[in-house]
């Protein structure tokens, strides 16, 4: 009789998969997505980012759709409240010590 065959040696690990990618989500503005990443256009077309962080756009305002450029600020409205006393200065719930205008 003869010896069982050895068993194959095992190949070595390769790279770790690369983790997923992560978006964060942001109350009033863009998503937030950690780069390098593509975005595919609606078109077919791909536009490839190198940074770091790169902010899509959700508004559709931004003069450089589908990338950020914060022009959702510029656009905000005040939330509606109480209006305040005459004489006596406003400041916002944020303890931030501007106020609004």
């Amino acid at each position: 009789m003869s010896a069982p065959d050895p068993a194959p040696a095992a190949a070595p690990p390769g790279p770790p998969p690369p983790p997923p990618p992560r978006i964060r989500l942001t109350e009033r503005g863009p998503l937030l997505v950690d780069g390098p990443v593509d975005l595919l256009l609606p078109d077919g077309t791909v536009l490839h980012c190198d940074r770091p962080v790169v902010a899509v756009c959700t508004c559709r305002r931004s003069r450089r759709y589908p990338l950020c450029d914060t022009s959702h600020r510029a656009r905000r409205r005040p939330a509606p409240g109480p209006a305040p006393t005459p004489g006596t200065p406003s400041f916002p719930p944020d303890g931030s010590g501007q106020t609004p205008g």
